[in-house]
């Protein structure tokens, strides 16, 4: 029975007769102070009974006066605590028990695991001035926390959510932090990360030999002036570690990217406050807004000219990817710092980030100087999340800290499901009966690390929710390393082709069903025809999908190595026009960024289809015409030539347009780029300004 039902079975009730009813809450409802609310509502109305955690949610039994109970779970979803989030909400009628006071209970782990985990939260107001108030106990203490903040999802190790199944449980709190814990009245009430500096983890800073320099509050001011000097810092923070360096130090910057062996990806920054942003970044109200955040995640805003910032931070780009501090760990050192620094994922580039200090030691040891480390075990690495404002709505980039791991609200399937992702920008999910969800960002499968990473994610997930699937779904590419991995399983397969499920996850995000006719425009993906997809527009209904449309196909000399040579797309793009003729262009772009004798290869090989791959992929489509205006030749991080392309737009031209056609004589119909790119190529020989093409 719903909280609105049981608003009418009482409308011809006494109000003061003696009822009991039980109140099961499913959603994010532990770790956001759930418990203590429902404490203190009870106890304001003066309702006996009694609340506990379960591994499905909360489940609350209230017994007093009908009309009390019927304001309680009135008041329940429209006073909880802000980050909480009940999904389902059910309420059933019970005989008096003769409860005389409301208490609450120890956690019941019997049951199907079905709780949503929550996902790390920034650091509150209430905290940060505690850690900031001499007279506070919690004086610069760097892993204060509370029911509105700190960590969750990377420090839980099962359901229910209690400390003792999270690395927590190594850290006994002392008599002060236990009483806190134990006081409805206190906002620590059941948190479950609760310590202070007495019986919580600390910090030390080590040298890359594994040597103590400093421990807790002394290796903070030391941990920032070796940053101040242009040394490189590895941070062990929520999710993992973190590269910081000064932003401002052009040596410092270069020095980073040459042995995390990146050579213009941007890298993020994180900066001391909001006025710290906005002195170097053009932030609307909602970017400010989703920065100040309890999930913080890196915002892409555009960059101010003539800001502090090295150019190497993101070179040739007009945005830059900005957070503010979202643990008290880095609110300390930020304010000792009171400078942006470079904050990036502790790792090599394709591989997935640090969550132990040993193990940075040996993995990081090459590029920081310097580790400040802590003793709180990481239970999973969550990286930091990524978003974008577009047209006055959240664009989440990367799903990670403060998002994962996130509930999916579409139909769950019926039998238990893991769905193992892609091979770029890789997640897994899990889901069957009455949940689903998506994992964080795990990163693109081009290591053996990263492959490590991702079954290990799968296991942890499936070991908090006590999970075995029955089923796996995968990506329909044979030879991707997440298909393999679901082979070697051993369950039944449901492959998946690429674009497809790109429109199932909008239908997902959108909370829609079908029909609908999804537009996607990729990069690469595996086609049934064996031919590489990514220019689609798929009917998709309840039975599947119909490819009722695609781009025009070309050529990709070197298959996946024109992935990283978008002048390799253009070469393809300029054949399927101008056939063998294109040997007499001399003067292209693409020509003149590969040399005669690679030039003449490409040309046999197009020619004679060796190694040559047919595609629709709009992402080539976009490198190919980056190329030739001369914008990028060479991607140098993945979707570079496109975001250049972005980039070079006049914005005061936007109203033009190239010709295009809709070849519609068969089906699927063909979207011909032909005309486009000779309009192209006429404005480029009458020299029209790039930013106009």
């Amino acid at each position: 029975m719903t909280a609105e039902s049981a608003d009418k079975r009482h409308t011809d009730d006494n109000p003061r007769a003696i009822r009991r009813a039980r109140v099961t809450a499913q959603g994010i409802v532990q770790g956001v102070g759930f418990r203590p609310f429902v404490y203190r509502l009870a106890t304001e109305l003066n309702l006996a009974g009694w609340v506990n955690n379960s591994t499905a949610g909360v489940t609350i039994e209230l017994e007093g006066p009908a009309g009390g109970i019927d304001t309680f779970i009135r008041r329940l979803n429209a006073e909880k605590p802000a980050p909480a989030l009940i999904k389902s909400q059910q309420v059933a009628w019970l005989e008096p028990a003769g409860y005389s006071v409301f208490t609450v209970r120890e956690s019941d782990p019997s049951g199907e695991k079905t709780a949503l985990v929550l996902p790390d939260i920034a650091t509150c107001p209430d905290c940060l001035r505690e850690i900031t108030d001499p007279a506070d106990r919690r004086f610069r203490y760097p892993f204060t926390n509370c029911t509105n903040c700190g960590p969750r999802y990377s420090i839980i190790e099962s359901l229910p959510y209690d400390r003792a199944n999270t690395t927590m449980k190594i850290f006994p709190m002392c008599p002060h932090c236990r009483r806190e814990y134990e006081d409805p009245a206190n906002r620590r009430f059941h948190a479950q990360p609760n310590a202070c500096p007495v019986c919580g983890p600390h910090i030390e800073l080590w040298d890359k030999a594994n040597g103590t320099i400093a421990e807790r509050d002394d290796a903070l001011p030391q941990a920032a002036a070796a940053i101040l000097e242009g040394k490189i810092l590895a941070l062990k923070g929520l999710g993992g570690f973190q590269l910081l360096a000064h932003a401002g130090n052009e040596d410092a910057v270069r020095e980073l990217r040459l042995h995390k062996a990146r050579e213009e990806k941007p890298f993020a920054l994180m900066v001391p406050n909001l006025e710290s942003a906005r002195q170097i970044c053009e932030l609307a109200g909602l970017e400010e807004q989703i920065l100040s955040s309890s999930e913080a995640p890196i915002v892409l805003v555009k960059r101010k000219h003539g800001d502090i910032i090295s150019p190497s931070v993101a070179p040739s780009n007009p945005y830059l990817g900005i957070m503010l501090p979202y643990t008290p760990l880095h609110h300390l050192l930020m304010a000792e710092l009171n400078i942006p620094v470079i904050a990036t994922s502790g790792n090599l580039t394709d591989e997935p980030i640090c969550i132990d200090e040993r193990e940075a030691i040996a993995r990081l040891g090459d590029i920081a100087d310097l580790f400040l480390v802590h003793n709180r075990p990481i239970a999973r690495q969550v990286d930091d999340s990524v978003v974008r404002v577009v047209l006055d709505d959240v664009q989440v980039v990367r799903n990670a800290r403060g998002y994962a791991p996130s509930p999916l609200s579409q139909p769950r399937p019926d039998r238990p499901t893991l769905a193992v992702g892609a091979h770029l920008k890789n997640s897994i999910a899990v889901g069957g009966g009455n949940f689903a969800f998506l994992s964080q960002h795990i990163g693109d499968l081009e290591t053996a690390r990263a492959y490590d990473s991702m079954v290990r994610t799968a296991d942890s997930l499936a070991h908090i929710y006590d999970f075995r699937p029955e089923i796996i779904a995968c990506d329909l590419h044979p030879d991707y390393l997440s298909t393999r991995y679901a082979q070697s399983l051993g369950l039944p397969i449901i492959p998946v082709q690429h674009h497809y499920a790109h429109v199932l996850a909008c239908l997902a995000d959108n909370e829609i069903d079908g029909p609908v006719l999804g537009v996607s425009w990729d990069g690469t993906g595996y086609g049934p025809d064996d031919s590489v997809w990514g220019g689609e527009f798929l009917r998709v209904d309840a039975d599947g999908f119909t490819r009722v449309g695609h781009f025009r196909t070309f050529k990709l000399p070197g298959g996946e190595k024109a992935i990283s040579e978008p002048c390799r797309s253009a070469m393809g793009l300029l054949y399927e026009i101008y056939g063998d003729s294109l040997s007499e262009m001399d003067s292209i772009h693409p020509r003149k960024a590969i040399d005669e004798h690679e030039a003449a290869i490409i040309q046999t090989m197009l020619k004679r289809n060796i190694n040559s791959p047919i595609t629709s992929s709009a992402g080539r489509l976009f490198d190919a015409v980056a190329s030739l205006i001369g914008v990028c030749h060479h991607n140098r991080f993945e979707g570079q030539a496109a975001m250049m392309l972005e980039w070079a737009i006049d914005r005061t031209a936007l109203d033009e347009k190239y010709p295009f056609r809709i070849m519609d004589q068969t089906r699927p119909f063909c979207f011909d780029w032909e005309d486009t790119i000779r309009a192209i190529m006429a404005d480029i020989n009458r020299t029209v300004p790039v930013g106009l093409i």
